[in-house]
Order: C-alpha cells, then sequence, then structure tokens
C-alpha cells in the first residue's frame, strides 16, 4: 500500500497546485471593472461605436415608424401620441449616446460592496496546504488507504470549488457583455411596443451586478473556512 499511497498522494497534491493556479487567476480577473474584460476582448471598445451607430439608427427609425403609422389611424392602426413618442425618443437618443458614462456608473457603484467584499481582510490561501492537513486528521482518525480518502475529499471539494470560481468568471463575461452592447439596449426604450425589452436588459444588468456580489461573498466565505481550517485543523 507504500507506493499506493505515495502516488495518491501525490495526485491530490498535484490537483491542489492546479486549484491554487485557478484561484489566483480567476479571482484576479473578477469584479465591476471592464478593464480586465478589455484586456481579454479588446475588440469590445471597438466595436461600441457601432453598437452606439446602430442604437441611434434605431431610435430614428422607430420614430420615423411610429410617425409614420399616425396616418393610418383610420384604417385601425394603433400609434402613439407624437409629442410623447418625440419626448421618449429624444431622451433616449442622449440616454444611448452616453451609455458608456451611465454604465460606468452603475459599476462604479456596483464594484464599491465588491471591492470590500474581495479585499477586506482576505486571507492568504494555499490549497497545497490543504491535502496535507486532511493527511494528518484522517490519518488520526482511521488506517489503511488514508491518502486514497484524502485524494476523494480532495476531488469532490476541487470540482464544487471549480464550479463556483468558473460561475463567477461566467457572470463577470456576461456582464461585460451587457455593458458594451448598452446603447443598443437603451434604444429599446424609444417606443412603448419595445420598452419591455429595456426593462429586461435593466434587470438582468442590476441581477449581473448582484450575482457576482453573492458569488464574491461565498468565495470570500470559503476562502476564510479554508483559512481558519488549516490554521487549527484539530480543532473539531
Amino acid at each position: 500500500m507504500g507506493i499506493l499511497d505515495g502516488i495518491v498522494e501525490w495526485i491530490a497534491e498535484q490537483v491542489m497546485h492546479g486549484l491554487d493556479l485557478i484561484n489566483t487567476s480567476v479571482l484576479g480577473a473578477l469584479g465591476c471593472d471592464m478593464a480586465v474584460f478589455l484586456r481579454y476582448f479588446p475588440a469590445a471598445e471597438t466595436m461600441y461605436q457601432v453598437f452606439v451607430a446602430l442604437a441611434i439608427g434605431l431610435i430614428l427609425l422607430i420614430w420615423v415608424w411610429n410617425l409614420f403609422k399616425n396616418f393610418g389611424l383610420g384604417i385601425g392602426t394603433e400609434a402613439e401620441d407624437p409629442v410623447k413618442l418625440s419626448i421618449r425618443c429624444v431622451l433616449f437618443l442622449v440616454l444611448a449616446w452616453y451609455a458608456d458614462d451611465i454604465v460606468n456608473m452603475a459599476l462604479d457603484i456596483g464594484g464599491t460592496p465588491y471591492d470590500w467584499i474581495l479585499t477586506n481582510t482576505l486571507p492568504s490561501l494555499n490549497f497545497a496546504d490543504f491535502s496535507s492537513v486532511l493527511l494528518t486528521i484522517i490519518g488520526v482518525c482511521a488506517n489503511g488507504a488514508v491518502a486514497l480518502i484524502v485524494l476523494i475529499l480532495v476531488l469532490i471539494m476541487a470540482w464544487n470549488y471549480i464550479k463556483l470560481l468558473f460561475e463567477a468568471a461566467e457572470r463577470y463575461v456576461l456582464l461585460g457583455v451587457l455593458v458594451f452592447t448598452a446603447p443598443v439596449a437603451f434604444a429599446m426604450g424609444a417606443s412603448q411596443a419595445t420598452s419591455n425589452i429595456f426593462k429586461s436588459w435593466c434587470r438582468m444588468f442590476a441581477g449581473q451586478i448582484f450575482l457576482l456580489l453573492m458569488n464574491a461573498w461565498c468565495l470570500r466565505l470559503f476562502t476564510s473556512m479554508v483559512g481558519t481550517f488549516l490554521a487549527n485543523p484539530l480543532s473539531l
């Protein structure tokens, strides 16, 4: 069993070292700041101007189309009040033009509690120590293939933690997509017929920021728990 224990222990250590690497790289990319998103997706900033032009074109098209529908009121065609329509179109034309500033303001608001959660006395965490601690604890409580039991526990913990990390990374990427397509979403608010699309985008944008905060909170709880456990593993 000595050779098997050695192989299994080596595998467990490599898994934990890999988890250390993923933890460092993914946590460094999370947050409400789009600087990391632009570093990995530099074309998003260039194509943002395309979405601004598209949004302005959509608003003007909605404006002209709804004004044109006023001529068909006598044949049963429904149309918005031209005065209210014009006010909405001008308002959302301005919002689409300044969508970048509006979205960045929302990101600053959401990023403040995120920074509090992620950086407030966050312990330095070395996952590679976790397998050795488990070996010590299980070695006290069990005999035989202790390293095999440790490997199973390490794999379970690593798999669930990696899923949580990549879920947070997925939230960040989706938030970046919502940020750089914001002008088109603002354009949908220019008409009552398409205003539900704009409202859905607002709910999705706020929801992604909130879920990103919750992911950071869960990661913060997990790392603090593991840090405390590694500091005093036999206190249980």
